[in-house]
């Protein structure tokens, strides 16, 4: 038997940074699956990072519309990192779902995610199974960056897993509870704990745009991973200082 007796709610927290391209798309493809979900109610919380584009004004006008949209927009850009941050902080939903609004991670799963959930998951997270549609360089970064974190980490991440998640409520309470200000959100889902399933899927290419996380902003967010979640970078500089 369910744990849910009655419909609850669910938010789904859209990061956005200069996807003006990808908005009309996003939403044309994502609410008619939201809204066949009989067993929940939804909301979205899109979080514009910051955006130099349109983006902004094209969420206004998405918002206007639906009252099930709801706006989180920060003063600059804060990376995503952040905004996941803000997301999450302002879902009100019994679950919170992260996804991208460029289409790669498929709303599709959803309800297929929605079912685990309502049928006692705790968090069902997605993971890649192909990702030729990334360039080669990123796919062998990606493999590389995986195993030197898992090796000098004290928390294993799954490989090709992103953010692209559900959470239960506890979860996301327990993500909120935690002190960190600057986050490594993929770290922080493996810190707190929580028994995780699986959903694999192959990753799409990019429904309009291009990527706006550079190769330096890669690189950056890499070692934040490893330097948050790993003593060995203290203790190499602890051994230099004695030498």
């Amino acid at each position: 038997m369910s744990r849910h007796t009655r419909k609850p709610l669910v938010s789904l927290v859209v990061p956005f940074h200069d996807e003006a391209e990808a908005i009309e798309t996003f939403f044309a493809t994502t609410l008619p699956i939201l809204e066949s979900i009989d067993t929940t109610r939804f909301e979205i919380v899109c979080v514009n990072d910051g955006s130099r584009d349109d983006t902004l004004d094209k969420l206004i006008d998405v918002a206007a519309g639906d009252s099930r949209v709801r706006i989180v927009d920060l003063t600059r850009r804060f990376g995503k990192e952040a905004a996941l941050t803000a997301g999450i902080d302002e879902a009100a939903g019994t679950a919170v779902i992260l996804i991208d609004a460029d289409l790669q991670d498929p709303p599709a799963l959803i309800p297929a995610m929605v079912q685990r959930w309502l049928g006692g998951a705790e968090v069902v997270a997605a993971k890649r199974t192909d990702r030729m549609c990334d360039p080669l360089m990123q796919r062998v970064a990606a493999a590389l960056y995986y195993r030197v974190h898992n090796r000098l980490s004290e928390v294993e991440m799954p490989e090709n897993v992103g953010d692209f998640r559900l959470m239960d409520r506890q979860v996301v309470d327990a993500l909120r509870a935690l002190p960190e200000r600057r986050r490594f959100m993929k770290g922080l889902f493996a810190w707190v704990g929580y028994r995780i399933e699986i959903i694999e899927y192959t990753r799409a290419p990019r429904s309009g745009g291009r990527s706006k996380f550079s190769g330096w902003r890669r690189w950056n967010f890499a070692l934040e991973g490893i330097t948050s979640f790993s003593t060995v970078p203290l203790r190499v500089w602890t051994y230099i200082g004695l030498a």
